[in-house]
C-alpha cells in the first residue's frame, strides 16, 4: 500500500517534508497523526464523502497536513492562490460550494473581506494562531484521536484554471467519490514511473502549493514515501543551495525559474554541488529553445519537461535526449493521441499549425457547474482541447505556437506572440517581458512589447532602440513590436504563466 499512512507504519521518523526557509521538519508520524487529527474534525462539522473545502494560504508546514487530512476523508478540496483579491476569493468559494475555508494568518485579511456578504454557511478556521472570526485549526484538532477512522476514502483535488483568459474554472474529476485512499490516478502514476519518484526521491518544491504541478508532485513524492524539501517561495540562488544542502534527487521548476537561474552571475552558479540531482523537470509554460539549451549546457541530459494542463485533458513527455534531437518540442503524447485541427474542424497534417486537441480515453473532467464550457472543449469526435495553438512534427513530437486566445492578427497575419517573447527574454537587460496585439486602424492589430528591465536607472530610449536591434535577424520584420513600454514589475502567475490579459487592458 502506497500511502503516508502506511510510510508512518514503515519509516515513522523519516521526514515526510522538510520546509526550506524555517528548517520545520514534518516526519511521516507527524503527517499520520495530524491528518487523523484533521479527519476527525472534518467528521465533527459535519462533512461527508464528496462534500468541498478550500484552502486559503501560502506554503506552510500545514498545508499538506490538511490536504492529506481531506484526501483521507473522501473530501474535494480547493487550493486558491494567496495572490488573489477578494472578489476573486469569493467568486471560488461559492463557485466550488465550500462548506469549510481554511486559511493563514497571512491570508486572513483577504479571508475576512472575501466572507463580507458570503450567505452561505461556511465554518471559518485560520491555520496560524487565532483572530476575530476565526477558529484555530491547531486548537481545534488538539485532543483528538490521532488514529485513523476505518472509513476512509480518497479525496482529491479541485483546481481552478488560472483565469489568464477568462474567469477562472473549476475542473471537477468525475471518478469521484469512494476509492481506496491509496488510489492513484492513471495519469498520476504514469508521471510518478516516467519520473521515478521512488522513497529514495528527494524533491525540491519551489513553486506556491495551490497550483496543480506542485500539488500533485508532492504529493506522488509523499505516496512513495520519499521526502520533499519546500520553499515558502523562489529564489534563484537559494534553489542552488537547497540542492547542495539537501542532495535533492529531483526538481522542478517553470521556465522563467530557469531564466532567473541562469542570468546569476556566473561564479555563483558554479559555485554550488549540484551532483545530486538527477532529474529536473519543467512545465506549464513553453520554455524557450535557448534557455533550455543553456540549461542542458550547464547541468547534462538531466532536463525532463513536461506538457499538461490544470484539465489534464492531455499529457506529453519529453526527456533531454529527446528534446535535442527535436528542439523546441514539449514532447510525444503519453496515453493519448494528438490531433491539430484548423479553424473549420478539419484535421490537418504533420507540421500544419492549428488547435491542439487531445484524443484520451482516461479523459475525466469536466468543468464545475459549467456544462457550456465544458461543452466547448469538445468536438464531434469527442476530443478535448484547452485552447493551445501548436503543431506535431513528422515523428509525432508536439510543439506549441502560443494560445489561442494569444495570437495576434495583423493584416491578416497570424503571429503567435510566444516566439517573440521568447526572443526578448534573452536579451541581458530583460527580466521578464509580454507581447500582445493592440489595435491599429490599417492592419488590424499591431504588436506591442512590455518589457520589465533587469537594470536600475536605465534609458528607455536606449533600451528600446537596443531591443530592435537585437531582434534584427530573429525575427522577420512583421513579427517585431511597433512599440515597447516598461514596467518596473510584470504580473506573472506563480505558475510560471503570464498574466497578459490584465496588461494588456492596459494598453488597448
Amino acid at each position: 500500500m502506497n500511502h503516508p499512512s502506511s510510510h508512518a507504519q514503515i519509516t515513522p521518523n523519516k521526514p515526510a517534508y522538510i520546509m526550506a526557509g524555517s528548517g520545520e521538519v514534518v516526519t511521516y508520524r507527524n503527517l499520520d497523526q495530524r491528518s487523523a487529527q484533521g479527519g476527525e474534525l472534518f467528521k465533527q462539522l459535519g462533512l461527508m464523502p464528496g462534500d468541498h473545502i478550500a484552502l486559503f494560504m501560502e506554503n506552510n508546514a500545514r498545508f499538506f497536513e490538511i490536504v492529506w487530512a481531506a484526501q483521507r476523508s473522501g473530501l474535494i478540496f480547493t487550493a486558491i492562490s494567496s495572490h488573489l483579491e477578494a472578489a476573486e476569493v469569493s467568486y471560488i468559494l461559492t463557485n466550488c460550494d465550500a462548506k469549510v475555508l481554511i486559511t493563514s494568518a497571512a491570508c486572513r485579511n483577504t479571508a475576512q473581506a472575501a466572507l463580507k456578504g458570503f450567505d452561505r454557511k461556511l465554518e471559518k478556521y485560520i491555520v496560524l494562531g487565532e483572530a476575530d472570526g476565526f477558529q484555530s485549526w491547531e486548537n481545534s484538532i488538539q485532543g483528538l484521536s490521532p488514529v485513523a477512522a476505518v472509513d476512509e476514502s480518497a479525496g482529491v483535488h479541485m483546481l481552478y484554471s488560472s483565469g489568464t483568459t477568462g474567469s477562472p474554472k473549476g475542473v471537477y474529476p468525475t471518478w469521484m467519490p469512494g476509492r481506496d485512499i491509496d488510489y492513484m490516478e492513471p495519469g498520476m502514476a504514469a508521471l510518478r514511473d516516467f519520473f521515478r519518484i521512488n522513497s529514495e526521491t528527494v524533491y525540491l518544491s519551489p513553486a506556491p502549493l495551490y497550483h496543480a504541478a506542485p500539488l500533485i508532485f508532492n504529493q506522488l513524492v509523499m505516496f512513495q514515501g520519499g521526502t520533499s524539501i519546500i520553499m515558502e517561495s523562489f529564489d534563484a540562488e537559494q534553489s542552488l543551495a537547497l540542492i547542495e544542502k539537501w542532495k535533492i534527487t529531483t526538481a522542478q521548476f517553470v521556465p522563467i525559474m530557469f531564466i532567473r537561474m541562469l542570468k546569476l552571475d556566473k561564479q555563483i552558479r558554479n559555485s554550488y554541488d549540484l551532483s545530486s540531482l538527477k532529474i529536473a523537470i519543467h512545465a506549464a509554460a513553453p520554455c524557450p529553445v535557448e534557455v533550455k539549451r543553456q540549461m542542458i549546457d550547464w547541468w547534462g541530459e538531466i532536463v525532463f519537461e513536461y506538457y499538461s494542463s490544470t484539465e489534464n485533458a492531455g499529457a506529453t513527455l519529453l526527456s533531454a535526449a529527446q528534446w535535442l534531437e527535436h528542439p523546441g518540442s514539449v514532447g510525444f503524447p503519453l496515453g493519448c493521441s494528438i490531433h491539430i485541427m484548423d479553424e473549420e474542424g478539419s484535421e490537418l497534417g504533420p507540421n500544419e499549425v492549428g488547435e491542439v486537441y487531445f484524443e484520451n480515453p482516461a479523459l475525466n473532467f469536466e468543468y464545475y457547474k459549467e456544462p457550456e464550457k465544458t461543452a466547448e472543449t469538445r468536438n464531434l469526435n469527442g476530443w478535448v482541447t484547452v485552447g493551445d495553438i501548436g503543431y506535431v512534427d513528422d515523428a509525432g513530437f508536439l510543439y506549441l505556437s502560443d494560445r489561442k486566445h494569444f495570437m495576434i492578427i495583423s493584416g491578416g497575419v497570424n503571429i503567435y506572440p510566444q516566439e517573440i517573447e521568447n526572443i526578448l527574454i534573452m536579451h541581458p537587460d530583460v527580466a521578464d517581458v509580454a507581447v500582445f496585439g493592440i489595435p491599429n486602424a490599417d492592419f488590424g492589430q499591431e504588436i506591442k512589447a512590455v518589457v520589465q528591465p533587469s537594470v536600475v536607472g536605465f534609458n528607455a530610449d536606449e533600451l528600446e532602440r537596443s531591443l530592435q536591434e537585437w531582434c534584427v535577424g530573429k525575427l522577420s520584420k512583421i513579427k517585431r513590436p511597433r512599440s515597447i513600454s516598461f514596467d518596473p514589475s510584470l504580473p506573472r502567475l506563480d505558475n510560471g504563466k503570464l498574466y497578459k490579459k490584465q496588461i494588456a487592458e492596459t494598453y488597448q
